[in-house]
């Protein structure tokens, strides 16, 4: 199948326009965080998060600012990573349906693969083949060659991928082991499907979740596996007696997060009640309360520098990701420490972790003021704060003020119809334009407080206004003077001449660093790039071939501007007057 590989999809399918107002450089996690991997090697952590944004973290505790550096390109929550080769690689995958592969050390982006047509929502890897399995929303597991995958170019972009059939409901859960010879699935089916990759052959199903499995893994020979489900219950599996050995009743609620030691003797188990337990397989009844998080557990990672592991990493549905200490931990069976009583309360191991990664406020509320154009936000830390839609920037930080105060005290007597919609999944700002009622929205020069070069007072469309100001960059957009007379159009308001169209829009920029994404009405993402660099040579082809013929007519094509124009102007003849 064909990976980086993009086809004119402008003119067949709907596609909308969004944008993220943002800092140039987010530090830290703005929402929870999915996934986690650490090089040990390097002493760095990458962390996965709901904010579309991958980070890396230095985990030398003598760094007073952990922060290293952001990999950008995704457009939704990113579920899961892997780091390959030696820590060389790193594979994301995302909501936006994509799977991306990394330059770990760089931090950039190499190659986009888009055969899933859903979510991607998990990854499994296979160290000694250097295999790394994809699975979603979509019922489809995709097997890729990390080799493969990393010599690709922009001549060389093409990558034959195995496909696993065989789900019938949508995958949350991957484990492959580490020589490559068995993958498990686990889904909403509430079964584990077992296959062997190399020959795509599916092997067997496991019965015996009553929920949603949520977390897989499995011993190096491929022979036992752990699973973790919203049911409540660790289950430990026999692949060669196809059954369930041992069921482990730890949690008061779904398990969603598992890590085992290299022995595949003790699990570590963390999930929607927030406790992080080992247990130890050969003991069902045998758990130590590691700690309790102040939120719901969603992914941890073992600190396998050495063996047995001495911290545990641990990411929750809040920004902050925390490092555990569990050195001794294994001494505590034969101390008698261990809890056998799951009816009597335990005490944590641990009161405070060793290490924290403070993450940033997530935007939970927002309201669009009646101008339509401001919007007023409160984020995780009853932070308000007032936002410009049409410039993508925050005008202030209004501190932890009343929410419903602020947004009367800003009512104003207008009416300007919605032009726009508002997402906060990611909890910063996402704004998306949509060719039904982007052009919706006319007001005066004066009213927007913009003033016009010959002391005019004009009807703007804030809409056109907007793409305008985030396809400036784009060559396409721009005019050579020395072609104005091939350009000359009348002015539709007052008969005057304009020779020619200014890159922008003549009365104000958004943030060059602002990210632009087209993408389709259903949330697959075609292109994303950032204002700035829609100059750039392999963007602007790109963007040539992605942005819509509805874009373009107000960016590009003259003439249609002020056909839109009169179009829009038709019913009321006075909006130029």
């Amino acid at each position: 199948m064909a990976a980086h590989h993009r086809q004119n999809t402008a003119g067949r399918r709907k596609v909308q326009v969004s944008y993220v107002i943002r800092d140039e450089v987010e530090k830290y996690n703005r929402n929870g965080v999915n996934a986690l991997q650490l090089d040990p090697a390097l002493n760095r952590l990458f962390t996965a998060g709901r904010d579309s944004i991958i980070r890396i973290w230095s985990v030398n505790q003598h760094k007073q600012d952990p922060y290293i550096a952001s990999m950008e390109h995704h457009t939704d929550w990113v579920n899961d990573i892997v780091l390959c080769c030696n820590g060389k690689t790193l594979i994301s995958a995302s909501s936006d349906t994509t799977v991306k592969v990394w330059n770990a050390h760089k931090g950039f982006c190499m190659s986009t693969l888009r055969t899933h047509k859903d979510y991607v929502k998990a990854l499994a890897y296979a160290k000694d083949k250097e295999l790394v399995a994809s699975a979603g929303l979509d019922r489809q597991i995709f097997l890729w060659d990390v080799n493969t995958l990393t010599a690709l170019t922009a001549s060389n972009n093409t990558v034959t991928t195995s496909s696993l059939s065989g789900n019938k409901d949508s995958i949350y859960s991957l484990a492959m082991n580490q020589m490559g010879t068995v993958i498990v699935s686990g889904s909403t089916e509430k079964v584990l499907r077992v296959w062997d990759p190399r020959t795509c052959a599916k092997l067997m199903k496991l019965k015996g979740h009553t929920d949603n499995v949520k977390a897989l893994l499995l011993n190096r020979d491929g022979t036992q596996c752990l699973s973790g489900s919203s049911d409540g219950t660790i289950r430990l599996w026999s692949l060669g007696q196809q059954r369930c050995i041992a069921t482990y009743r730890v949690h008061d609620e779904g398990v969603w997060a598992l890590q085992v030691n290299e022995g595949f003797t003790h699990v570590y188990s963390g999930g929607r009640d927030r406790k992080i337990y080992c247990t130890d397989l050969r003991n069902p009844d045998m758990r130590l309360l590691i700690c309790e998080e102040k939120a719901p557990v969603l992914k941890m990672e073992l600190d396998r520098s050495v063996d047995p592991p001495v911290a545990l990493w641990v990411a929750t549905t809040k920004s902050s990701v925390n490092k555990w200490p569990i050195k001794g931990i294994m001494n505590f069976r034969s101390s008698g420490d261990y809890e056998n009583d799951c009816s009597t309360p335990m005490s944590p191991f641990c009161s405070q972790p060793d290490q924290v990664i403070k993450g940033g406020a997530s935007i939970i509320q927002c309201n669009i003021l009646n101008d339509k154009r401001h919007i007023l936000t409160k984020d995780t830390n009853n932070n308000v704060a007032y936002w410009d839609v049409l410039k993508a920037c925050k005008v202030e930080d209004l501190g932890k003020v009343d929410f419903e105060e602020e947004i009367k005290k800003r009512f104003k007597m207008v009416y300007v119809p919605n032009w726009f919609s508002v997402d906060l999944k990611t909890g910063m700002l996402t704004i998306t334009l949509d060719e039904s009622d982007c052009f919706a929205a006319w007001v005066s020069a004066k009213d927007a407080g913009f003033s016009s070069p010959d002391g005019s007072d004009p009807k703007l469309n804030l809409g056109g206004l907007l793409l305008q100001a985030l396809l400036e960059f784009w060559p396409r957009t721009h005019i050579n003077p020395m072609e104005e007379e091939e350009n000359e159009v009348n002015h539709v308001a007052n008969g005057e001449q304009e020779t020619r169209i200014q890159k922008g829009n003549g009365y104000f920029q958004v943030p060059p660093h602002t990210p632009v994404i087209f993408g389709e009405a259903g949330g697959r993402t075609l292109f994303r790039l950032l204002c700035r660099d829609s100059g750039g040579e392999t963007e602007s082809m790109l963007l040539n071939e992605t942005v819509p013929q509805w874009v373009v007519d107000i960016t590009v094509d003259v003439s249609t501007i002020l056909l839109i124009i009169i179009d829009e102007t038709s019913a009321d003849e006075t909006l130029f007057n």
